[in-house]
């Protein structure tokens, strides 16, 4: 059998952010792709893998295992237990790929992939240069959609996060971030401005973002359609705040001018300090400072390098 046409079972614990990169992956391996989303009984739902045994009746969701995966592609803590679960039912019959640090011993499955801010070594540990995603330029030349900015060639996407156990995003950060894409409109008034939450983007950041924006950029509602793609597509300079790795990494996939509106740290993560000085340094990304300058560097895809390693290995 083929390695694309191998059965390849994806599994998260369903957030974007995670699907993004395991469906990255499988999709480049494989045709015959199947996503599950896991969950956990207490207390293994809280507790870190490795200090509970694995069995089948922990998981909350069903396992139809008629039509059992050759390949598993993991991604978060609860899919850990997933990847363990099914490498001890089928031994050798299953190869197990774990993507991001599953802090136990990398050695628990057939490959891991880490990015290099993790620090994570091993001969089955393939390294990345930031997140893999899903993104490809087939589904970025594909992209038809119309968010009533026109043909957009002058366009900056300010796209945001929210707050997480390492940033602080408060309204007064909202507010200032305000004042500055008003300050660079009024500098680059022949550009359109458009900002795109994510889902920790809350409501009232959203209100005031749509509030004092009007009239000077478009802010997406998140009732409507997403228009990341479209962003993704016509962008010509990107803003993006420093609490997603995944955001960035999928922006540098364009190859487009990436700022970063670096959040105040709730508390320091040596993990994501060390990220953003790896884009830095490589050229991909600078600190936002009130300006626009254009700058070039090697589109980063690399779900499509790493997939070509495991197609040799595997």
């Amino acid at each position: 059998m083929n390695l694309s046409d191998k059965n390849i079972w994806t599994v998260t614990d369903g957030s974007e952010g995670m699907i993004s990169q395991v469906n990255g992956l499988a999709q480049l391996l494989s045709f015959n792709v199947q996503s599950y989303k896991t969950d956990l009984i207490f207390p293994w739902s809280k507790l870190q893998p490795g200090y509970l045994p694995v069995y089948k009746w922990i998981f909350k969701n069903k396992i139809n295992l008629s039509n059992k995966p050759d390949i598993i592609i993991t991604c978060g803590r609860k899919s850990v237990y997933f990847s363990l679960f099914l490498k001890k039912l089928f031994i050798k019959d299953i190869t197990t790929i774990h993507i991001q640090n599953p802090k136990i011993n990398p050695n628990k499955f057939d490959y891991v992939i880490a990015p290099n801010h993790d620090y994570l070594k091993g001969s089955n540990v393939i390294n990345s240069f930031g997140a893999i995603h899903h993104f490809t330029k087939k589904m970025l030349e594909n992209c038809n959609d119309n968010i009533g900015m026109g043909k957009a060639d002058k366009l900056v996407s300010i796209i945001i996060g929210g707050q997480n156990r390492h940033y602080i995003f408060s309204k007064k950060i909202v507010t200032d971030l305000i004042e500055k894409i008003i300050k660079l409109k009024n500098k680059f008034n022949n550009y359109d401005f458009l900002v795109i939450g994510s889902r920790r983007t809350n409501e009232d950041a959203i209100n005031l973002l749509k509030d004092k924006l009007n009239g000077i950029a478009q802010v997406w509602n998140k009732k409507t359609k997403n228009p990341y793609l479209f962003a993704l597509k016509n962008s010509k300079y990107f803003i993006i705040t420093s609490d997603s790795t995944s955001m960035i990494s999928e922006c540098a996939f364009t190859g487009k001018p990436i700022y970063i509106y670096h959040l105040p740290f709730k508390r320091i993560s040596n993990r994501i300090k060390s990220f953003h000085n790896e884009f830095e340094n490589q050229k991909i990304t600078r600190k936002f400072n009130d300006n626009l300058e254009l700058w070039n560097y090697e589109s980063l895809d690399e779900a499509k390098r790493i997939a070509g390693i495991l197609r040799l290995r595997i």
